[in-house]
């Protein structure tokens, strides 16, 4: 009998929020194994994003399948395994060498074929599509806030959010501070670390830290997205 991982994942910054939450999905993977009279060996969940190769998890799960500790893995959809192509690629080539034997998924059909191996890679690749096609537009969005004036994010250190018009305003607790930063920059008798050490001496702390502040391009009064430049009408 054909030994099975089961693979939940659920990332934390997705936007496609209809994927079910890993509870709901190691449920339901639980019931098609009874169905299908499946041998669990083991079950792993995993809260991180799949559009970068890097996780801990699923990575153990491929080095026990080549170690020959289980023959496929359960999951919800492909995409749940790969949304790029390394980690796409990679399941595909265990399938050619044999060491991943089937995979199994409520939503999704795969036949260790070479015709199924075809559509799982394009399965694998509608999954990259998605997460770029996303990513692309979030951007898009990001740059056309900046055009009309609006700031698309929370305030950098030293600002505040005008919620009410969209843009963002001095902070006049931290703004004096984030001058007086700067102006200790412009010196040049101070190293990084001893401006840091004068900062924490004033209390001064946000969600962006300092070194975002140093780098941050809104301090000068424009922003930079994506290689183009925007005058800053976002700040008043």
């Amino acid at each position: 009998m054909q030994r099975f991982i089961i693979y939940a994942r659920k990332s934390t910054d997705e936007k496609d929020r209809q994927i079910l939450s890993l509870e709901s999905q190691i449920n339901e993977l639980r019931e098609l194994a009874i169905r299908e009279h499946l041998e669990i060996v083991a079950e792993y969940t995993e809260a991180k994003t799949a559009k970068t190769p890097g996780r801990p998890v699923f990575s153990y799960i491929l080095q026990q399948i080549e170690k020959h500790h289980a023959d496929g893995i359960l999951a919800w959809h492909p995409d749940r395994l790969a949304r790029n192509s390394i980690d796409g690629g990679k399941i595909i080539y265990l399938i050619d060498i044999g060491k991943i034997v089937d995979l199994r998924f409520p939503t999704y059909r795969f036949d260790n074929t070479a015709q199924g191996k075809f559509m799982l890679s394009i399965a694998f690749s509608q999954s990259k599509y998605y997460v770029d096609n996303l990513s692309e537009n979030v951007k898009r969005g990001f740059r056309e806030k900046l055009r009309r004036g609006e700031w698309p994010g929370c305030a950098p250190l030293g600002y505040l959010n005008d919620y009410k018009n969209h843009v963002i305003v001095p902070d006049a607790e931290k703004a004096p501070f984030i001058r007086r930063f700067f102006e200790l920059c412009g010196t040049g008798l101070y190293t990084t670390t001893e401006l840091f050490r004068e900062t924490r001496k004033w209390g001064l702390t946000g969600k962006t830290g300092k070194k975002e502040c140093l780098r941050s391009s809104i301090t000068p009064g424009t922003d930079k997205t994506k290689g183009a430049r925007f005058n800053d009408r976002t700040a008043h």
